[in-house]
């Protein structure tokens, strides 16, 4: 049966609604397919507003992805601002997907990205209206499959009661298989009803359904044992990594906006995973081993999707683009196709020691100068050693000289408060570090107009890093820590009216700590908090810590565990963590060691890139049977070949 449009129901509310745009959809390359040419259908959900998630490039690539398979089809929806929720709910519109305005709750399956765990809660908003029961274990035959992938689902218990299902890892090849299961599930005649479906997903061992497994609990609140609970289902389930980027060359053609967005450019990953070891990035963990994009194929990607989009950036992403083993050749070679024209390049993600005066001179050859950010992460050298971030002072200098003498004239540098061992001195290190950097850029280029923004977050420690284990510093401490930051920029006479001072308060990172390493019991904690109106968390304007402290105390008035217990409380060895039974690859015992030389009383143990020594025996490799790919190639961008590409556009 065909499923209509709510668009006319729609139209009337956008004029009521502040930027109304981002729902009419209507976006170059964007798709929409035969509703009924299709045997499975998927809808995308970025659980946050639209200018945000539109750019997410894990969604953009599955968009592409799912919709080039015949017989399949997969359509968008973003979270609604809480003005259009009202609207919705008394005049009847379900949620909808902004490709065709069909109703999600139409589709056979939802699948939901998740990037930080503040969405969580938006997750709950988009269910109902959607007319999707919140439960899990409530829904019918005819409701979506809601299957969570992304970061923020490496720990997805607190959301166990309403998700059916869990991809770990790299979605390319996972979706294609998700859908073939729910074709054939589909065209047999839909044996054993939905839990017959779960069952054969569950049964691949790269999908975790989590009602297939019981959590007991110890008498002091501990997690107990994680187990199935029926036959075929794995005792663990491991993370999909995919293999061969040179393969998978998407996004393509990704979705231009038609509103604004928070990143208004064209992106390509230039290669997946980190191994740089930083004990607090999870995002480096959790993609390991590194693989990388081939110079050709990062040329060819360029080429299309810039004409394709007509978007004047290319992003060269990745954790730490810089790394990349040809990053030199990659940035000249691109530069020489796009001379003369508006199109730029960037590096979103740039570490300290790896930028150069080659990327300085190619970035900027053109005359656009994208912002640079660099990431020191901790502000005393002990505090750098303690994160595994092996940067020194000298090396930070050295870089911001490099770019203030290439022609920019403000640097962002970011920086975390709230780390493991830290003391108030480590934190005031900043303001120290922030003046040399002004000084430096001073004398390398005789101006005063130099600039540098200070930017400053909470510490949240994550599942599957060697700080899993770590208690999460007090936010009454982090907040104390940054307005003394925020005292010593503002007196330094000298060079303080250059500094730029922004920061993020404890309490929401406290939040962020809760739905991080929380188990199955913080679900009725998200559930509390949804109903007394929690939506858009990670957005200052909406969120509300007392309303998280509420639901806390109403959510676990029967259990002898608090927000506290899950947050600013050290784990040991021996305690079973929510997410042990989820493997990323990493060795337990391996995290725990690494875990040990951060705090060490005689000073924190460093540990190597293994893309550049022998293997330091993480796991990954050995238990994923996977492999480090990386160049050089010694193979170069053809100018020549890019051209009819080009041309496209004009140039």
């Amino acid at each position: 049966m065909p499923v209509e449009s709510v668009y006319p129901q729609l139209e009337p509310l956008l004029p009521l609604v502040r930027k109304p745009v981002q729902y009419v959809g209507g976006e170059v390359n964007s798709v929409v397919k035969d509703w009924d040419a299709a045997d499975v259908r998927w809808a995308l959900l970025y659980p946050d507003a639209y200018e945000v998630g539109l750019p997410n490039q894990g969604l953009a690539i599955l968009y592409e992805v799912l919709n080039e398979q015949e017989g399949v089809l997969a359509e968008r929806t973003y979270s609604v601002w809480p003005d259009l929720e009202a609207l919705m709910r008394t005049s009847g519109v379900p949620q909808f997907t902004v490709d065709s305005h069909r109703p999600v709750g139409a589709f056979d399956l939802l699948g939901v990205s998740f990037s930080t765990e503040l969405g969580y809660t938006n997750l709950l908003t988009t269910l109902d209206l959607a007319g999707i029961p919140l439960l899990a274990e409530t829904r019918t035959i005819g409701d979506p499959v809601v299957i969570g992938g992304g970061h923020a689902a490496f720990n997805p218990e607190p959301l166990a009661d309403f998700l059916d299902a869990v991809v770990l890892g790299d979605g390319e090849e996972a979706v294609l298989l998700v859908t073939s299961l729910v074709r054939g599930w589909k065209r047999d005649g839909c044996p054993g009803g939905r839990d017959g479906l779960l069952e054969s997903l569950a049964a691949t061992g790269v999908v975790y359904v989590p009602r297939f497994y019981d959590v007991s609990y110890l008498p002091d609140g501990r997690i107990g044992a994680v187990a199935p609970n029926r036959p075929g289902v794995p005792r663990s389930v491991s993370k999909h990594t995919l293999l061969d980027l040179d393969a998978w060359p998407y996004p393509k053609a990704p979705v231009v906006p038609v509103a604004e967005t928070v990143h208004e450019r064209f992106s390509v990953e230039i290669f997946r995973g980190c191994t740089r070891g930083c004990r607090f990035c999870q995002a480096g963990m959790i993609t390991r081993p590194v693989r990388e994009r081939s110079i050709t194929t990062v040329g060819s990607m360029v080429a299309a999707g810039v004409a394709a989009t007509g978007f004047p950036e290319v992003g060269l992403l990745s954790l730490s683009s810089a790394d990349h083993s040809e990053i030199n050749e990659i940035a000249v070679d691109l530069a020489d196709c796009y001379e003369g024209t508006n199109t730029g390049l960037s590096l979103p993600s740039t570490r300290v020691d790896a930028f150069n005066v080659t990327l300085a001179d190619e970035l900027s050859r053109n005359g656009r100068r994208s912002g640079l950010t660099f990431a020191p992460e901790g502000g005393s050298e002990r505090m750098r050693k303690v994160i595994n971030k092996m940067v020194t002072e000298d090396d930070l200098i050295r870089t911001v000289t490099t770019a203030y003498s290439s022609g920019w004239r403000q640097v962002k540098l970011y920086f975390m408060c709230g780390l493991p061992t830290e003391a108030d001195e480590d934190v005031l290190a900043i303001a120290g570090l922030a003046r040399r950097v002004i000084e430096s850029g001073r004398s390398a280029t005789g101006r005063r107009d130099i600039r540098c923004t200070v930017s400053i977050g909470g510490f949240v420690p994550k599942p599957h890093t060697p700080f899993q284990w770590a208690a999460q510093c007090a936010p009454e401490v982090v907040d104390a820590r940054l307005k003394a930051l925020g005292g010593a920029l503002r007196a330094d006479r000298a060079c303080g009216k250059s500094i730029g001072y922004r920061y993020h308060e404890g309490e929401p990172s406290l939040v962020e700590g809760l739905l991080s390493r929380g188990d199955r019991r913080v679900g009725a904690i998200i559930l509390a908090a949804w109903r007394d109106g929690a939506r858009f968390d990670g957005w200052s304007e909406y969120f509300s810590y007392p309303r998280w402290t509420r639901a806390c105390e109403l959510a676990l008035a029967d259990w002898s565990v608090d927000l506290a217990w899950y947050t600013t409380r050290e784990r040991d060895y021996g305690e079973v963590l929510p997410w042990d039974h989820l493997d990323s690859g990493l060795d337990r015992d391996w995290l725990w060691q690494d875990w040990q030389s951060a705090v060490a009383p005689d000073g924190a143990g460093e540990v190597e890139d293994c893309r550049w020594t022998p293997c330091y025996e993480c796991g990954v490799c050995s238990a994923m049977g996977t492999e480090i790919q990386t160049g050089p190639t010694g193979e170069r961008i053809n100018p020549e070949r890019m051209l009819p590409v080009l041309s496209v556009n004009g140039r």
